[in-house]
C-alpha cells in the first residue's frame, strides 16, 4: 500500500479539519482559535509543540531515531479581509472574513501528514512542522524568523506548497531558482491645496496631481526596466476627498509593485520616487513616497527542486509533475524562509475553482492526500532509514 493509500483512508478526518477551518477563519497575528486547534491536534499526535512563535505561529516537533538530520514542513494559516460569496455549508461564519487563498487546506494537508508520521514513524532525524500566521501581506514569516525559528527549530532543508486554481488535482508544478516574484507595498500621499470645487483656479488639486503620477508609473516597466525583465507596478487604490463640490487638500495612491531581480527593484523605487515629486511639482504640489519590501522573491535551490519533483513524481507520475513551470508574478513570504534555510516551494493543482483572493474561491478537499502524501514522502526519503534505503 503506498503512502497516498494509507493517508487516503483518513481522507474524511482532514476534509472536516478543512472544513471547519474554513468556517471559523482568522486574518494575520489573530489566528487564535487555528492555533489552539492546531496545537491540540499535534499533542494528540504525541508532537512536542511550541506555541507563540512569531505571536501566533506553532512549531511541532518530532524526532525519531538517533539522527540529528532535520527537514522543516510550512504551511500558512491566516484568512483574508474580504467577504465570502459562497453558499456551501462550510462556508464562513465571521463577516468580512474568508479562507480565500486556501490556507485552511494547507494547514489540514500538513495536520493530515503529522498523524501519517507520527503512527509509521519511517524515518530517522527531526521533523519540525512549522504553521506560519500572516502570510497576508503582514510579515509572519519574519517574525517566526525573528523569534528566532531557526536557531530554537533547526532545519537542514525547507519545504512548502501552494494550491494551484486551474491545474487539475493530482497534477503538481515547479522550477529551480527563482519561481515567485519579490512584492512591495507603496503609498504616495499628495499634499495641494484645497478650494471651492467651482472655484478650482483657486486650488493646487491633489487629485489632479494623483492621476497623472498613476498614469506615468507605468512608464517604469514600459520604459525603464529592460524588455526582457519582468516588473508590474499596479495601483490598487486612489482615495481624496470628502464632498463633491471640495477639491481637498491632499490625496493618496496605493498600490504593489513586483520583480524578481534585485536590480529591478531599485530601478522601481529610484524612479517611483522620481515620477512622484517631478509630477507633483509640475502642478505645484507636493508628493512622499512610502515605498516598503513586503516579500523577497522566491528562490527554489536547485537540489530540492529536483528532489521535490522527484517526489510529486513517485506520488503522481512524472507525467503529472511539470518541472519548468511558468514564472509567477504573486508573491509568498516562505521566501524570507527560504532565504535562510535551503529548499522548494510546490504548487499542486486544486482543480477548476476560482482563482484564490476571489470571493467564490474554496480549496479543494480532493487535493488533502497528495499534499499530505507530498509533506510525508519528503520527510521519509530526506531522512531515510537504512530498512528505506537512500
Amino acid at each position: 500500500m503506498t503512502v497516498l493509500d494509507k493517508i487516503k483512508a483518513f481522507e474524511d478526518t482532514m476534509t472536516a479539519w478543512r472544513q471547519d477551518l474554513h468556517r471559523h477563519p482568522e486574518v494575520g497575528f489573530e489566528e487564535k482559535r487555528t492555533s489552539d486547534f492546531i496545537a491540540r491536534t499535534l499533542d494528540g499526535f504525541g508532537f512536542e509543540v511550541h506555541r507563540g512563535v512569531g505571536k501566533t505561529g506553532v512549531v511541532g516537533r518530532l524526532k525519531v531515531g538517533d539522527s540529528s538530520r532535520s527537514i522543516g514542513l510550512r504551511a500558512d494559516m491566516d484568512a483574508l479581509p474580504m467577504q465570502e460569496a459562497n453558499s456551501f455549508a462550510h462556508r464562513s461564519t465571521i463577516d468580512g472574513r474568508m479562507h480565500a487563498c486556501g490556507h485552511d487546506g494547507h494547514v489540514a494537508s500538513l495536520l493530515g501528514a503529522a498523524r501519517y508520521l507520527s503512527e509509521t514513524r519511517r524515518f530517522d532525524g527531526v521533523v519540525n512542522l512549522i504553521f506560519q500566521p500572516a502570510e497576508e501581506g503582514l510579515g509572519g514569516a519574519n517574525a517566526m524568523l525573528a523569534d528566532g525559528l531557526f536557531e530554537r527549530f533547526p532545519c537542514d532543508v525547507l519545504f512548502g506548497f501552494h494550491n494551484a486554481p486551474q491545474l487539475p488535482v493530482g497534477k503538481f508544478a515547479i522550477r529551480p531558482g527563482p519561481m515567485m516574484a519579490g512584492g512591495a507595498f507603496f503609498d504616495i500621499v499628495v499634499k495641494g491645496k484645497g478650494s471651492h470645487g467651482a472655484h478650482p483656479e483657486h486650488s493646487v488639486d491633489p487629485v489632479l496631481t494623483a492621476c497623472h503620477i498613476v498614469t506615468a508609473l507605468q512608464s517604469i516597466p514600459a520604459r525603464n526596466v529592460g524588455a526582457v525583465d519582468a516588473a508590474v507596478i499596479s495601483v490598487t487604490r486612489i482615495e481624496g476627498g470628502d464632498a463633491y463640490n471640495v477639491v481637498p487638500n491632499q490625496a493618496a495612491v496605493r498600490g504593489t509593485a513586483r520583480w524578481f531581480k534585485p536590480e529591478v527593484l531599485d530601478i522601481i523605487e529610484t524612479n517611483m520616487r522620481r515620477i512622484a515629486t517631478g509630477v507633483a511639482a509640475g502642478f505645484g504640489a507636493t508628493a512622499e513616497v512610502d515605498f516598503r519590501l513586503i516579500f523577497a522573491p522566491l528562490v527554489n535551490g536547485a537540489d530540492e527542486t529536483a528532489f521535490a519533483a522527484d517526489v510529486a513524481a513517485e506520488i503522481a507520475g512524472e507525467a503529472n509533475v511539470n518541472r519548468e513551470r511558468d514564472l509567477i508574478m504573486g508573491s509568498e513570504d516562505f521566501s524570507f524562509m527560504l532565504e535562510k534555510v535551503p529548499g522548494a516551494y510546490i504548487n499542486i493543482g486544486n482543480g477548476d475553482s476560482a482563482n484564490v483572493h476571489n470571493p467564490s474561491y474554496d480549496f479543494n478537499d480532493a487535493v488533502l492526500p497528495y499534499a499530505a502524501s507530498m509533506y510525508a514522502r519528503l520527510v521519509e526519503l530526506r531522512l531515510a532509514t537504512n530498512r528505506l534505503g537512500a
